[in-house]
């Protein structure tokens, strides 16, 4: 698991297009996000089409709840192929605490999700009433402290991620190929971000939406 770096976002509510992807993708080179789009609309079955195909899983659901429902939700897939699962790093220490204990019961890793990359300065200011550095501080000694497996930040985070939790595993989303438009405010190429210290990036739309997407993910692989 550790060497398929980049993870496909597979955001799509179609089994046939899931299916189309799965069979284009090789399991050898990268591992595959099912998020809400995917999982509200397949369930159970989204996990076992991908599973079946040979990928390694990264389900990224982010809890965020009370400790207990939070703990209970997580031990409800013990049964399903799920290699890392998220929560909300916000959802403080006794629901992390609780968090882990349920991942690792399913033989899961647990990743806590920090600051989302759709948010800029000025949302994470109104939100956290506070600047993105100290934010991103507080959120990373919360999760080292929680003992989490790793994290999700945006690469612009990376930094300060490698001073305070140097030893945890880091999940960068919002990985851009090229100049965009979409709701990804703070993204970086594949290349910048594992020089700063990312172990996995998650890439969807730039390979999902391409013509060839193996074809796409073999030349970013060829740039790192």
């Amino acid at each position: 698991m550790d060497n398929n770096k980049i993870i496909v976002a597979i955001d799509t509510p179609e089994e046939e297009r899931l299916s189309g992807l799965l069979n284009d993708l090789n399991p050898d080179l990268c591992m595959i996000k099912i998020g809400s789009i995917l999982f509200n609309s397949l369930g159970r079955r989204s996990f076992d089409l991908v599973a079946d195909k040979g990928f390694n899983i990264f389900f990224d659901i982010k809890f965020h709840d009370i400790p207990n429902t939070v703990a209970h939700s997580i031990l409800s897939f013990k049964d399903y192929p799920i290699n890392l699962l998220t929560v909300h790093l916000s959802g403080g220490m006794s629901m992390l605490i609780r968090a882990r204990e349920a991942a690792h019961a399913i033989k899961s890793k647990i990743i806590g999700v920090s600051l989302l990359t759709s948010l800029d300065q000025k949302d994470i200011k109104r939100v956290f009433f506070n600047d993105t550095r100290k934010v991103a501080d507080n959120l990373f000694d919360l999760a080292k402290e929680a003992k989490m497996d790793g994290i999700v930040c945006s690469a612009h985070e990376l930094k300060y991620a490698m001073t305070n939790i140097p030893n945890l595993l880091k999940i960068v989303p919002g990985i851009r190929l090229s100049s965009n438009n979409d709701d990804q405010k703070r993204v970086m190429s594949p290349a910048e971000a594992l020089d700063l210290g990312a172990n996995h990036l998650v890439i969807g739309r730039p390979i999902t939406e391409s013509r060839h997407p193996n074809a796409v993910l073999e030349k970013i692989l060829e740039t790192l």
